[in-house]
């Protein structure tokens, strides 16, 4: 047995077989040519797979096994954080296996990325841009019945607003429970709290000091950006023509951050690896500018000047990021607040993308991707802030979208989130409004949405983390206020399902 020591890894020679795969279409490659990935386990874009599962991809002939390490194998989860593990050559050497060490946080999205440093023995590599793909996991089946057990306050002074935009519910000090970190605009920082990690699903106070970014400090993405196995942050800072990038130490808390300057109002923010070297960059949408940046990570977590390119539209506000036409690498999905279109644009794997396919679709303010009519292609989520409603684009896997069916929604909506939070097999769908409150929509498997509940806000719905906050499999639900800057935490109960009576779909 061949036996090699990695960084948080270790290479063995097994012979563990996936228990479910994907065949890849358009980046099989092969017949002497480039590298080329067969097939993945978990499906690539597929839903609800199990929290213990193993991450296999294969290949079209045998990898070289000084080039398997964890700079060129790495996944990501975006409630657990860095998936550590056990990485594995079998097969012929033709079939790399991830074993993690923990499982998986229910109802999460996990992206998977192989660099172009990953080697055949014939010395044949990965196209430009290596080959990237994501997989959700499975939540368990919920009651639909909430109780808001607490309710968090982000100020520290209660006079004194700090304007909470937003956030996410990713693991920071790796005991294996969701953690909540709070994004404030006019406060410019981002205030912890730690989960109890004793089931209630209750959090401590936040952690003090909070971590500095800059003025309206708004959309944000967790990641691993310098490898350490720590779970650091990207936030688009609109007030202050700014990204910043800190990094995690580990236990809750950040480093200094390290301040960017971009275009004018960045708003929209994603991360992917544009250029295939196995780290995480970034890019970000600029508003005013009429363009986006790309930041690019040298692997240490350190990030060079931007490089600004347009995006196909005016006004370029929302961003995601996925392969939006299955060749292995992830696009970009950019919503436009003055030609309101919807824009797919294709990663060319040189660090360069083009535009796919533009359809009309709103004044976007927020969008986000997944797979909502089981097709496993990626589709649309997204809220039209000034026309009060949310649309649904579906994805033809191929980079083209359909024209959008849209919902109402409450006044100004301004946050989308997706997540299965019945635990039926299928993406469900909540809109946050500025000048109302959340919507709960139901999916119907098919992509077709039903309005179930509505929880009232305060002042201002902001934001929706769907997110299992006390390690029972349901997803509860984390309702982020912006003008009372506090969180709901509306735990899912248990038991049996309740009634679905829909109500009905009237604009407010």
């Amino acid at each position: 047995m061949r036996l090699f020591a990695l960084v948080g890894l270790l290479l063995i020679i097994s012979l563990s077989a996936p228990a479910e795969s994907a065949t890849m279409g358009a980046m099989d490659e092969g017949a002497g040519g480039n590298l080329a990935v067969l097939s993945t386990s978990p499906a690539a874009r597929s839903l609800a797979n199990p929290r213990n599962a193993t991450i296999t991809v294969d290949f079209d002939r045998a990898i070289n096994p000084t080039t398997v390490t964890p700079q060129t194998v790495m996944a990501f989860g975006k409630w657990s954080g860095p998936v550590l593990g056990t990485l594995a050559l079998s097969n012929g050497d033709q079939r790399i296996t991830l074993t993690p060490n923990e499982g998986f946080f229910a109802g999460e999205v996990v992206m998977v990325m192989l660099s172009e440093g990953l080697l055949a023995q014939d010395g044949s590599r990965l196209p430009d841009g290596g080959f990237h793909f994501d997989f959700w996991v499975a939540s368990a089946s919920g009651s639909l019945d909430f109780t808001v057990i607490d309710t968090l306050s982000v100020r520290s002074n209660p006079s004194v607003q700090v304007q909470s935009y937003g956030g996410f519910a990713t693991d920071l000090n790796d005991d294996g429970w969701a953690d909540l970190s709070i994004v404030n605009e006019l406060s410019a920082d981002i205030r912890t709290f730690l989960n109890r990690a004793d089931g209630t699903g209750l959090f401590e106070d936040y952690l003090t000091p909070p971590a500095a970014v800059a003025f309206r400090a708004s959309p944000s993405e967790p990641a691993d950006f310098n490898g350490d196995g720590a779970v650091d942050v990207a936030v688009a800072n609109i007030g202050d023509a700014s990204v910043s990038i800190l990094l995690g130490n580990g236990d809750g808390t950040f480093g200094p951050q390290q301040k960017i300057t971009v275009g004018q109002s960045p708003r929209g923010i994603a991360v992917l690896d544009v250029d295939g070297d196995g780290d995480a960059d970034v890019v970000n949408s600029n508003y005013d500018s009429n363009n986006l940046s790309i930041l690019l990570n040298n692997g240490n977590g350190v990030f060079g000047p931007p490089t600004f390119f347009e995006g196909g539209g005016n006004g370029e506000w929302a961003l995601g990021a996925a392969d939006m036409d299955e060749d292995g690498r992830a696009d970009l999905v950019v919503g436009t607040r003055d030609s309101q279109t919807m824009i797919t644009l294709h990663n060319e794997g040189d660090g360069t993308f083009t535009v796919m396919h533009v359809q009309p679709a709103g004044r976007a303010w927020m969008l986000m991707l997944g797979d909502l009519n089981g097709d496993r292609h990626v589709d649309v989520s997204v809220v039209n802030s000034d026309q009060n409603n949310g649309g649904i684009l579906f994805g033809d896997g191929a980079g083209a979208l359909s024209p959008p069916t849209t919902y109402p929604t409450d006044p100004f909506a301004l946050a989308t989130d997706l997540g299965d939070i019945d635990g039926d097999g299928d993406l469900d769908w909540i809109t946050s409004s500025f000048s109302g409150d959340w919507r709960l929509f139901l999916n119907d498997g098919n992509g077709l949405f039903n309005l179930f509940q509505e929880f009232p806000a305060t002042a201002a719905a902001s934001c929706a983390l769907m997110v299992d906050i006390d390690n029972d499999r349901d997803l509860d639900l984390a309702l982020i206020d912006e003008l009372d800057d506090t969180v709901q935490l509306a735990r899912q109960n248990g038991g049996e399902l309740v009634e679905r009576i829909y109500l009905p779909l009237v604009a407010k």
